[in-house]
């Protein structure tokens, strides 16, 4: 079945590319722990911007005890005083770039290691300089670690591509690039030793809206891999959203 363009009409005036971009990396975790041997499981992340808190409540005082107080009692107590920080140096009213994360984590269950990661590009990574660099910075980090990492893009509305910019972050690039890169494109990347030296490889298609979408390799291990099929996935989630 086609790539949908799920950012332009007549789908965005029916079906928000959030829903998508939320339900997707589900059916995949669904699909792959039907799939991966038992000592692999599939987890999933989502993050969206500057909206998602990690909850610090529970860890402050229900009675909402003050700093003066909190004092009082450690001094009395014998106990060293809070320490009192300096004024800061700089402080100025900015905003941080959110990042927006869609993303599956495949894990090695016995010492709970990170072995992949499959990134679902959301319109906010591509926006700003800032976001982009944010997330080729993550990815780079992670393929460093030894984590494989799938980049998924189906963003219509902006053209940058962020596999080519994590390329450019190890002084790479890619003959698929030039000399336009495509807007809408799926990735799978691994660095590994090679001998002496680092090797980066890349199983890269370009995409486009009518065409199917491809098979990519998932490695979890140097010599082990299983099929990442984007194309059931994809239908399953837009059967489901009943995305026509």
């Amino acid at each position: 079945m086609p790539l949908r363009d799920h950012f332009h009409p007549p789908i965005s005036h029916r079906f928000s590319w959030s829903s998508l971009h939320a339900q997707w990396p589900a059916t995949i975790v669904a699909d792959l722990n039907k799939r991966l041997p038992p000592q692999y499981i599939a987890s999933l992340r989502v993050q969206l911007g500057t909206s998602y808190e990690i909850d610090v409540a529970a860890s402050q005082k229900d009675d909402a005890t003050s700093l003066e107080e909190e004092e009082s009692r450690l001094e009395g107590g014998g106990a060293v005083a809070v320490w009192a920080p300096p004024q800061p140096t700089l402080a100025v009213a900015t905003e941080l770039p959110g990042q927006d994360e869609f993303e599956v984590q495949i894990f090695e269950t016995e010492w709970r290691g990170l072995v992949a990661a499959i990134e679902i590009v959301s319109p906010a990574n591509k926006d700003r300089f800032e976001s982009r660099r944010a997330f080729a910075a993550k990815c780079a980090t992670l393929l460093q670690q030894g984590v494989s990492v799938s980049i998924v893009d189906l963003v219509t509305t902006r053209r940058r591509n962020l596999y080519g910019e994590v390329l450019e972050m190890v002084d790479q690039t890619d003959p698929l690039l030039s000399p336009a890169a495509p807007s809408l494109y799926a990735a799978a990347c691994r660095w590994r030793r090679h001998g002496p030296e680092g090797l980066l490889e890349t199983w890269t298609h370009a995409l486009a809206v009518g065409q199917s979408l491809p098979t990519l390799p998932l490695w979890l291990a140097d010599d082990f891999a299983v099929p990442l099929d984007l194309e059931s996935s994809y239908e399953e989630t837009c059967r489901a959203l009943r995305i026509p």
